[in-house]
């Protein structure tokens, strides 16, 4: 049930119950949370916490799969779909019932997104398909494939704002993308598609942001302060899905690569299936010398629980040798200021690592901005003395973020 950012959502079915693939089985808990759809039919076998990909305890609905039988609406052909005549705030709440959240990671919910503040006015709309991570190339498929859904997701999205120009940023590695979507984009009023040089972590809000319109996002700001709104192209096909068939968001594209593997590849994989379940069917075969990341190699995070089930956001797993998991011995910090040239936002990684470290300095770590770190870990992969920055920062910013909420209250 924790889909999203925000609340996890509330079950709404009970043991016992008979559900259908893209029925409700969880309400939104909050204004910053989202419906859960069942992406599987059959039998309710549970309603109880499990523990995630992390390990952390959340609650789950578990269903016993019982052929594949969808709820009546959801149209299922792959054949292009024509948007239907709706308001503003019916396409707004067609994508809040469909369960729709960012997939670039953040798993922001959409509406919420595209209902910002009247004083805060949308003056254009970003789709980022950069995908600068290494390693990950699920929104490089998808654009090759299915450029025609992004578009149009992209121009209900932009009627859901009210602006007239969107721009769709792809790096300049992904040369088949950029044809597909250009040659797409040929009959859409109004978006643009960006050729940016191949640059990490360039997929950051803020740094598509400037790459695009030159306007720079200030400390502590949203894109929206700037007037640019930004989603994901996968983003941006799930709304296709969600206005044009009424389909709620219950699967997504996952790459499953990694120097060790025989072969790569990009799944459709339905949300809710064992991590291992889709190992196993890529052929990775896991054991103590092998380390599966949810995400690229530079912002992932360690599977700790194989078994868990995937979620909206995870767009890829990547397979690390046990060569590759070794880290350097951690050795004394030099001054040589590669973490601070390396960082995107403009921080010190090593004031901040040291500031954490030293303990019980979270004033210092606010002042320091360490809240706008994006962790992609530029810092400590330059680090030549092998420090673990990003680790560090990671905690120091979520015990910071604790005392901001803790002051909103």
């Amino acid at each position: 049930m924790a889909q999203h950012l925000g609340a996890p959502a509330t079950p709404v079915v009970s043991v016992g119950d008979k559900v259908k693939v893209g029925q409700v089985i969880g309400e939104p808990a909050g204004f910053i949370s989202g419906f859960v759809h069942a992406s599987a039919s059959g039998t309710v076998k549970a309603v109880e916490p499990r523990p995630d990909i992390l390990g952390n305890p959340v609650p789950h609905v578990v269903i016993t799969v019982e052929g594949d039988e969808w709820e009546e609406g959801i149209v299922l052909a792959n054949d292009p779909v024509p948007v239907p005549e709706l308001s503003r705030e019916e396409i707004i709440d067609r994508i809040r019932r469909a369960g729709v959240v960012g997939l670039g990671g953040a798993s922001f919910p959409t509406h919420v997104k595209l209902n910002p503040p009247k004083e805060k006015k949308a003056e254009v709309l970003i789709l980022n398909g950069t995908e600068c991570e290494p390693f990950i190339t699920s929104d490089d498929r998808l654009m090759r494939e299915r450029p025609t859904g992004i578009l149009t997701g992209a121009a209900i999205i932009m009627k859901a704002l009210g602006v007239d120009l969107c721009y769709v940023g792809i790096e300049e590695n992904k040369p088949e993308a950029i044809a597909s979507m250009t040659e797409a984009a040929k009959n859409c009023s109004g978006i643009v598609i960006v050729k940016l040089a191949k640059k990490y972590p360039q997929g950051g809000e803020k740094q598509l942001i400037d790459a695009i319109t030159g306007r720079q996002v200030p400390s502590g700001a949203l894109p929206i302060d700037v007037g640019a709104v930004v989603q994901n192209v996968a983003t941006a096909y799930a709304v296709y899905e969600a206005v044009c068939k009424n389909k709620p968001l219950i699967s997504n594209i996952v790459t499953i690569s990694g120097h060790s593997l025989a072969s790569q590849h990009n799944y459709e994989v339905r949300i809710g299936t064992p991590v291992s379940s889709i190992l196993e069917y890529a052929g990775v075969t896991l054991g103590d010398n092998v380390k599966v990341l949810s995400g690229g190699p530079m912002m992932g995070r360690c599977v700790s629980n194989p078994g868990a089930t995937t979620v909206k956001a995870n767009g890829a797993f990547t397979i690390l040798t046990e060569s590759e998991t070794k880290r350097g011995v951690e050795s004394a910090c030099i001054r040589c200021a590669k973490c601070a040239a390396a960082c995107p936002m403009g921080l010190e990684p090593w004031l901040l690592s040291r500031l954490f470290r030293a303990g019980d300095r979270n004033d210092e770590l606010e002042k320091e901005r360490v809240f706008d770190c994006i962790e992609c870990g530029c810092c400590q992969f330059t680090c030549p003395a092998n420090i673990p920055l990003l680790d560090s920062i990671r905690l120091g910013k979520a015990d910071v973020m604790k005392i901001i909420r803790s002051r909103a209250k």
